[in-house]
């Protein structure tokens, strides 16, 4: 742990914000999602990439007991293979929360699990073999809770497998409804690169804000390989959009050079901005209306050393919006900066959390932090450390509850995960 002396008394402060009372749930799902859970999580459901030779070797949800007051707490307690290995990555909640959307990026097939009859013992009841043939797009990447819908981002194309992609809403059947291609034409100032990453909605401005990355010919090539490659590195995205959601339509394009990632709208009532994390170029980006009330993209402060690419990757924006959590995949911190004023960062905390971390996902009281480490399938570098971590934040200090090694367990690679409860257990309230 390293505590940075110059700003603790700003670390105190903040720790009196982040001790927010309420959901326990994820700060980052869609605000379209009825039901959240109130109260401590049950489970959390981890999308994990099957590695040849471990285990079954194939692709699964694993569903793992973290109600401290559980027998089995910290256990796996149920893995779901699917078949094969095609890269997993994202997962997503329908807005009833009932089923769980998870994508693989190789072979970008789509599948759906019932969580919600028994949240202990997942169900495969969809496989979506026929992505690409009806959407043209490839590596479907992030999941987003419509009223009856939803919306996938994609990676990448079926025609050149480069970066130019777009979104797909389908019905919570897994029927296609729509395709919506991301801009390429210059709207005002800015040229648009067609790239795609994640995407976020703020329904009180009608607005949608999606980030970009680059096309399957990167994410599937070794990370080595790729750094050495000058032709290569040069197709990553370097764009934003703002999009008019309820039109579908592109009205502001942003110039953000070196690959934008999340994007976390802020949920405390009253603010109006969401923030981002460039991954070549260690930045956050704020996205935020100006005096005249026009969306503009700032530069607003480094994460780290942006000389040495730490590789900023997945961050947790706290429920009032005041702090932000972000993972650094080369030298495996998670740092914590300040947003009280968004305006102007401040990094208060980081600990070196792994050998190389990615994903991280906070409680909604902000007390719990659970981390995994895989990144893609051909960018995870060497490393046997592969895990699930669970750390508590008193405000002051991450502390390591336990820890769940993917390896040891002939599992696989953990990415991306999601919480769930007991049905009866909770009583889930409208947020």
């Amino acid at each position: 742990m390293k505590m940075l002396p110059a700003v603790t008394a700003t670390l105190f402060a903040l720790s009196a914000l982040l001790a927010v009372p309420g959901h326990a749930d994820e700060t980052c799902n869609s605000p379209y999602m009825a039901n959240l859970i109130k109260g401590q999580e049950d489970y959390i459901h981890v999308w994990t990439l099957g590695i040849k030779g471990m285990g079954d070797g194939s692709d699964k949800l694993v569903t793992i007991d973290v109600n401290p007051a559980s027998a089995k707490y910290g256990k796996v307690i149920a893995s779901l293979s699917v078949g094969g290995r095609g890269d997993a990555h994202h997962v997503g909640f329908t807005e009833d929360r009932k089923y769980l959307w998870a994508g693989r990026l190789q072979d970008s097939k789509i599948f759906v699990f019932d969580v919600g009859s028994d949240p202990a013992h997942p169900r495969l009841v969809k496989t979506m073999n026929d992505v690409v043939a009806k959407t043209g797009f490839v590596g479907p990447h992030t999941f987003y809770a419509l009223p009856g819908r939803m919306l996938v981002g994609f990676l990448s194309n079926a025609k050149d497998k480069g970066g130019a992609t777009g979104m797909a809403v389908y019905n919570n059947k897994g029927e296609l409804v729509a395709t919506y291609p991301n801009p390429v034409d210059k709207i005002g100032e800015v040229q648009g690169d067609g790239y795609g990453y994640d995407l976020a909605i703020n329904p009180a401005r009608n607005a949608m804000l999606t980030s970009s990355f680059t096309g399957f010919g990167n994410y599937r090539t070794e990370l080595g390989a790729l750094i050495k490659d000058p032709a290569a590195m040069q197709k990553f995205g370097n764009t934003m959009v703002m999009w008019d959601f309820k039109a579908m339509k592109p009205q502001q394009i942003f110039s953000t050079p070196g690959a934008p990632l999340e994007v976390r709208w802020s949920q405390a009532e009253g603010d109006n901005w969401a923030i981002t994390a460039t991954a070549l170029g260690s930045k956050l980006w704020l996205v935020k209306p100006d005096a005249n009330g026009k969306w503009q993209a700032r530069d607003v402060g480094p994460i780290g050393d942006p000389a040495k690419v730490p590789l900023p990757v997945d961050m947790s924006i706290t429920a009032d919006g005041k702090g932000l959590w972000v993972n650094t995949f080369m030298d495996g911190k998670t740092r914590l900066f300040d947003l009280s004023n968004p305006e102007a960062p401040k990094q208060v905390y980081e600990k070196v959390t792994g050998k190389h971390v990615n994903m991280v996902s906070q409680s909604w009281d902000g007390k719990r932090l659970y981390i995994t480490t895989s990144l893609l399938e051909h960018w995870d570098l060497d490393n046997d450390d592969h895990f699930l971590k669970l750390y508590h934040w008193d405000g002051r200090e991450l502390s390591q509850q336990w820890k769940l090694d993917f390896y040891k367990a002939k599992l696989g690679r953990p990415h991306h995960m999601k919480f769930s409860a007991k049905p009866a257990a909770n009583v889930l309230a409208q947020h």
